[in-house]
């Protein structure tokens, strides 16, 4: 037996009370998404016979989520970053606005303040030993294509066991490992000496790992480097590069994988170019030109505080 009651008008006439939507105080725009949101979820409840067991047991998991504090990464799990892109980029094509760089999602493991030098930064510091040499550079350039000059790149990476800095459980690595500021020198250039990163998982037995596999899917990415990239007079740009080879390249769970954001690997082991990098052995090289838009109407019409709130 199929029992819909979403449409009865009291039911309607319910959700306009809890949303709200019958009173002149607090925020209209607040009334108006949790009013849409919980329309749909009732919605879902009649046409899906969604019972009680099911329903307290997704409250369960809210509150295993939260208090692992893992909202930040089951959102990309969900593909919501994704969409939010693709979403992003719609906007910008109705605008007419071509991205030369793509963007794709920040994740949850930003953190400000990292140390800033000028042209050229070292990330690591030293102690991974299990890590190949890297070497990343390229230039920023302006929504006119010339070179910008004190264009501001921020990256961050994991180490080869797949932790972040601020966000080691092992408590091994120093506070912004792996995590700096280059601002662009004259030629607008930017350069940094690290190590490759690893790809790694979502933690096991955590409350995204019991969804992921409830949906019959892993909770890996491929390795990968972060950037914000900013500069006076254009929009912030949110990125990250895969590296070329990872196996999973083109099965993250986190749905980041975009064309033009895998650039390739060049494996050095001639002695100018060790000699040229004061480096005294082999060492990868990554080569990667970054593209920023201009301001909207002289705003930033991507750029989201926010986030960073969400995520603390």
């Amino acid at each position: 037996m199929t029992v819909t009651i979403f449409n009865r008008p009291d039911v309607q006439e319910f959700l306009n009370e809890l949303s709200g939507l019958n009173n002149k105080d607090g925020d209209p725009r607040m009334k108006q998404i949790v009013h849409r949101l919980m329309s749909d979820l009732f919605k879902a409840i009649d046409d899906l016979d969604i019972t009680p067991d099911e329903y307290w047991q997704g409250v369960a998991w809210l509150n295993d989520l939260g208090a692992a504090g893992q909202a930040g990464l089951v959102s990309p799990g969900l593909g919501i970053d994704h969409f939010m892109d693709e979403r992003l980029d719609a906007i910008d094509a109705a605008l007419g606005i071509e991205n030369p760089t793509p963007r794709t999602i920040e994740g949850p493991l930003y953190v400000a303040g990292a140390p800033e030098s000028v042209g050229f930064a070292r990330l690591d510091d030293g102690r991974d030993t299990d890590g190949h040499t890297l070497i990343m550079h390229g230039t920023v350039h302006g929504a006119d294509g010339q070179p910008l000059v004190d264009a501001k790149v921020e990256v961050w990476h994991c180490d080869t066991r797949g932790f972040y800095s601020h966000f080691d459980p092992t408590g091994q690595q120093a506070p912004f490992n792996m995590r700096r500021t280059i601002v662009t020198d004259a030629q607008g250039r930017y350069k940094f000496q690290s190590i490759l990163p690893s790809g790694y998982g979502v933690p096991p037995g955590s409350p995204t790992e019991a969804l992921l596999t409830a949906l019959g899917r892993h909770g890996q990415r491929p390795a990968h480097i972060h950037f914000f990239v900013s500069g006076e007079g254009h929009r912030k740009l949110t990125t990250q590069i895969n590296i070329e080879g990872d196996p999973l390249i083109d099965d993250d769970f986190a749905y980041a994988t975009r064309d033009g954001l895998v650039p390739h690997v060049i494996e050095r082991t001639d002695a100018d170019s060790i000699t040229a990098n004061n480096l005294t052995g082999p060492f990868a090289e990554i080569s990667f030109d970054i593209h920023l838009t201009a301001l909207v109407d002289g705003v930033d019409n991507q750029l989201n505080e926010q986030r960073r709130r969400a995520a603390a």
